[in-house]
């Protein structure tokens, strides 16, 4: 495939989605976040779309870009993960669910999917929250932010965000910034989801709690 090709299946392709994710490493867990606006072009193909996904008990994505190339890779990973739980009894460590997602989207490099993965989890060396994008190049941070919205999610989160942080803290936090995005970006909207994972393994945040939240930030310009 020359490059002419590589660049048409690119743009006929990302031109399709768009979204904001949110990751944050807090001191006893981490924090991702997503809206749910999924969008076709200038049309909203579906509003409560699931960006947001469980890998394991300790371990979540959240998946920007094309729809079914992300979601071919999430795959994947839980395949890769159950059968490394099975194997061994216990859970995939974050660092290598992060290796893992790189591998398949390096190997798929010269047609490559559109799509862009925060890997977040919490294991024995704590948490962690990888950002990879199409090349399966690897980026580690505390606080992240992907997609069409980022710039938005990400001023707010240098605001408001700080090291060493709680998850009760930084709940709020990570969802004002999606809020943000959601006022900002026309391809983020609609509503969002929150997932914490510690210790305890992986929870969403309630809808009743998330309302909160909405109205909390919603007012604000």
């Amino acid at each position: 495939m020359n490059q002419m090709e590589l660049d048409q299946k690119t743009h006929s392709k990302a031109e399709y989605h768009g979204t904001t994710t949110v990751g944050l490493v807090c001191s006893d867990g981490i924090i991702l976040a997503t809206d749910t606006r999924v969008t076709a072009g200038g049309f909203i193909a579906h509003k409560r779309g699931k960006k947001l996904l469980q890998v394991d008990e300790n371990i979540a994505v959240t998946i920007s870009g094309g729809v079914a190339d992300a979601q071919n890779v999430v795959d994947s990973l839980k395949y890769y993960a159950r059968s490394y739980r099975i194997e061994r009894g216990v859970p995939l460590p974050v660092k290598s669910a992060a290796r893992i997602v790189s591998n398949i989207l390096f190997s798929s490099r010269y047609y490559p999917f559109i799509a862009s993965v925060l890997v977040g989890g919490y294991d024995r060396a704590g948490g962690a929250i990888y950002n990879l994008d199409f090349f399966g190049s690897i980026l580690t941070s505390n606080v992240t932010a992907t997609g069409s919205g980022s710039p938005v999610a990400l001023g707010v989160l240098e605001a408001g965000y700080v090291e060493g942080m709680s998850v009760a803290k930084a709940t709020p936090v990570a969802a004002n910034a999606i809020i943000a995005a959601m006022r900002r970006n026309v391809f983020t909207g609609d509503h969002f989801d929150i997932a914490i994972i510690d210790k305890s393994g992986f929870r969403e945040v309630s809808e009743q709690d998330k309302e909160k939240l909405l109205s909390q930030f919603s007012g604000r310009s």
